[in-house]
């Protein structure tokens, strides 16, 4: 190699590598900031709290784990963390990744082991996706767990995106407006579920789990494909992001910005009330349809 050259990489190669420090600091800083004002706005963690990570081995609950972490560490209350992974008994899961990186992270953790992988491919016909009643067997073990061991906080590792695809599939499929929570109670009234990274953008999760070097489980060991509508609505959002930076932001603020007398949910609000007379008769609703109001009063 030329000798001019050589001496251009020695300057060039540190320059690349202390911007990229800075961004990945500037990154980390930012998902930090996002997570402890998701975490405050929703009261997600009080004092005294078990808080119950759940760790599939995804970039998402890997990151959260991560941040929380870190916010443990100056958080103006104490709580506890302990990371909890059901093995489904997948073929191929490589069940020592999760413990040797807990092991050596230093974080107190515990394995699920609950063969409902054999449950799910004698139930579903093959072929079809498995997602569905995968995730309904697996929130009932982690569900079970939780009980059992004294757990008062549930973490899960949905972002913002996929709060904003799940509003999108009920919206187009369900007829109605709902998404992801960034805090419930589960319908068994049990257990608090949290998802301190509902602030966060999938893209920035991405890049962190990247720099970090997580040990990435994927999630299509069992042969399965992703829930078909989901994609699209992940594929309409990057669309819409693609073409209008930005517009994902909105949407989400919407999401916490309700104004329910400008719908049309008259359970949200009383419209048959507004401007009514006192005293004035309020027609049957089977008078309206079947036009009898109108006829007892000719």
């Amino acid at each position: 190699m030329p000798v001019a050259m050589s001496a251009h990489l020695e300057v060039v190669q540190p320059e690349i590598a202390r911007k990229q420090a800075y961004e990945a600091g500037k990154l980390a800083k930012r998902l930090r900031h996002q997570m402890g004002q998701a975490i405050a706005d929703f009261n997600m963690i009080e004092d005294g709290d078990k808080v119950m990570v759940c760790l599939s081995g995804g970039k998402d609950s890997y990151t959260m784990l991560d941040i929380l972490l870190s916010l443990q560490a100056k958080a103006p209350v104490r709580f506890e963390l302990i990371a909890v992974n059901l093995d489904q008994k997948q073929p191929g899961f490589p069940e020592h990744v999760l413990p040797q990186y807990l092991t050596e992270r230093g974080v107190p953790f515990h394995i699920i082991e609950q063969d409902t992988y054999s449950t799910v491919t004698r139930v579903i016909p093959e072929g079809k996706t498995m997602c569905s009643l995968c995730s309904r067997l697996r929130r009932g073990a982690l569900y079970h767990w939780a009980a059992a061991n004294g757990v008062t906080k549930i973490a899960l590792g949905h972002h913002r995106d996929d709060i904003l695809g799940t509003f999108f599939l009920n919206l187009f499929h369900q007829g109605s407006l709902k998404a992801m929570p960034p805090k419930l109670r589960s319908d068994d009234g049990r257990h608090v579920v949290i998802r301190p990274l509902a602030y966060c953008k999938e893209s920035d999760i991405a890049d962190y789990a990247a720099h970090k070097q997580f040990p990435i489980i994927p999630c299509n060991l069992c042969g399965s494909q992703e829930n078909l509508q989901r994609k699209a609505a992940s594929r309409m959002l990057h669309e819409w992001e693609r073409q209008y930076p930005g517009r994902s932001e909105t949407i989400f603020r919407a999401l916490g910005n309700v104004a329910p007398s400008q719908l049309a949910d008259r359970q949200l609000f009383d419209f048959a009330s507004l401007g009514t007379r006192e005293g004035a008769r309020r027609a049957d609703v089977h008078g309206w349809l079947a036009g009898t109001e109108s006829d007892n009063n000719s």
